[in-house]
């Protein structure tokens, strides 16, 4: 009698994912678990011991602080390749970043698990379509150097899913939020074929980042309750112990409204940009 199959697990296939350095690969991984979400088992209650060598990423771009990084203007060639390539890269640690959130934290509910694999996926679309900006600018991602700020966060964070939810989707994600529509008008300026190309990228990573938001926003206000905590004041508490960077201004407040927070958080998120 042939054993039954064992179905594949998703927080380990998650971590494999996070692991593997090639660029394509961790891309179609990422696509490839969401397109099996409804097969996968989820051992939701396993505690998974972390491994070295986490995330797993290409030999190139060369990481700095974000204060090391140099400056450039988009309206040279150059300097918008340039700047592309950093939203590239933020878009790459993204992926990361969701795969992480799958992996590390058990007991959660099952759509906690899904609702990441799917942020996964979305980053990944979000990377391919910039990096192929970027290749038919004849450049690539690693072409550039990058900063390591969304991923310090992330290790700040790995010991408690709650500071986690509070400070990488809604807190760093969320300043994406906000940059988007200017970087966009100053892309519009600049006029030539490859900003506007990046606009409309742009337009898609926004509405797809309100979603990725809305997610942290969700499951930070589920993990409030669980813990009897006021979100606003357990917010403003986290923020501080694990040095959130400060907010600026303007704050886009429909794209904010549209991602769950409500109108006592805008109030004090714009009181302190």
């Amino acid at each position: 009698m042939n054993a039954t199959p064992i179905a594949p697990e998703l927080r380990q296939l998650a971590l494999q994912a996070l692991l593997t350095p090639d660029l394509q690969q961790k891309v179609a991984l990422a696509h490839a678990l969401y397109a099996q979400a409804a097969t996968l088992l989820i051992a939701i209650d396993t505690t998974i011991s972390a491994p070295s060598g986490l995330p797993g990423c290409p030999a190139r771009p060369e990481l700095r602080k974000h204060l090391d990084m140099p400056r450039h203007s988009p309206f040279k060639p150059e300097g918008l390749a340039a700047l592309m390539h950093a939203v590239t890269h933020i878009e790459f640690n993204a992926i990361n970043l969701a795969l992480d959130a799958i992996w590390r934290f058990g007991g959660m509910p099952r759509a906690y698990y899904l609702d990441w694999l799917q942020v996964a996926a979305e980053e990944a679309t979000h990377f391919s379509l910039l990096r192929g900006l970027l290749q038919d600018m004849g450049y690539d991602y690693g072409d550039f150097a990058a900063h390591t700020g969304l991923w310090d966060m992330t290790q700040k964070t790995e010991a408690d899913v709650l500071a986690r939810m509070a400070l990488v989707p809604r807190t760093l994600e969320a300043r994406g939020l906000d940059a988007t529509p200017p970087m966009q008008a100053k892309l519009r300026k600049v006029g030539t074929p490859d900003a506007l190309r990046a606009v409309s990228i742009l337009d898609i990573i926004l509405r797809d980042e309100i979603g990725h938001v809305a997610i942290g926003n969700h499951w930070f206000r589920h993990l409030c309750a669980e813990r009897g905590l006021p979100p606003v004041a357990t917010y403003t508490a986290l923020a501080l112990q694990y040095g959130a960077p400060r907010l600026k201004g303007p704050l886009n407040l429909d794209a904010r409204r549209a991602a769950g927070f409500d109108e006592a958080e805008l109030a004090l998120l714009q009181a302190s940009a």
